[in-house]
């Protein structure tokens, strides 16, 4: 039976992690004096964007953090709509009764106006973001069980992520790997996850109807 699915959004709901990558390095590049690569940015994922920053710039974050606003939502331009059928997907888990929250390591203002962007503000029974100085998601899950009164079989999240697998096994839950976007590492998630991949929404729609 399932009670709760909760989605990742970035690399999960829209295909958000180049932009993600490319306005961190634009952004950081004044205060580090030179270009981060896509290892040292993806290290610093988990965190929300004051503590992926502060990871990169000691003195000056705010500064950065500041830049970063702005290259974020100047380039949000190029991804302006969520992965097809994802939100097909959620309403129909909706129409199911399904409690059907976001769980992102997304700050607080990224999150908000990402959502605003593509017109997902009304979408989620509720909004779970990062925390600066670690990675939070196990935290946020228990808080929705214990909140919703929903037992952990009764639970799946929807990540993209092997951070995302570890979270789910830290609190007990089920992680249905979303592995639909280019920026995924398919064999990160194919050894830590390897019966719960999911290549297309299709597939993922097929395993829900079959719980049903």
């Amino acid at each position: 039976m399932i009670k709760m699915v909760a989605f990742d959004f970035d690399g999960t709901i829209a295909d958000t992690v180049p932009m993600c990558i490319e306005a961190f390095r634009k952004a950081m590049l004044p205060y580090v004096g030179y270009s981060l690569s896509n290892q040292e940015i993806l290290a610093t994922f988990g965190l929300n964007e004051i503590g992926m920053v502060k990871a990169i710039v000691k003195d000056n974050w705010k500064l950065a953090l500041q830049d970063f606003y702005f290259y974020y939502e100047k380039m949000h331009d190029t991804c302006r709509t969520p992965f097809p059928w994802i939100c097909n997907l959620i309403e129909e888990l909706k129409g199911k009764n399904i409690i059907v929250p976001l769980i992102t390591g997304k700050g607080q203002r990224s999150c908000e106006f990402s959502l605003k962007k593509m017109g997902l503000e009304n979408c989620f029974s509720e909004v779970m973001v990062g925390d600066k100085a670690r990675n939070n998601k196990a935290e946020s899950i228990s808080k929705l069980l214990e909140k919703y009164a929903v037992k952990r079989d009764e639970f799946y999240y929807v990540g993209d992520a092997p951070t995302d697998v570890m979270a789910c096994r830290e609190v007990g839950v089920t992680c249905l790997s979303a592995a639909w976007a280019d920026s995924v590492d398919l064999e990160k998630l194919q050894e830590m996850n390897p019966e719960f991949i999911f290549c297309n929404m299709s597939d993922l729609k097929i395993f829900f109807e079959s719980l049903w």
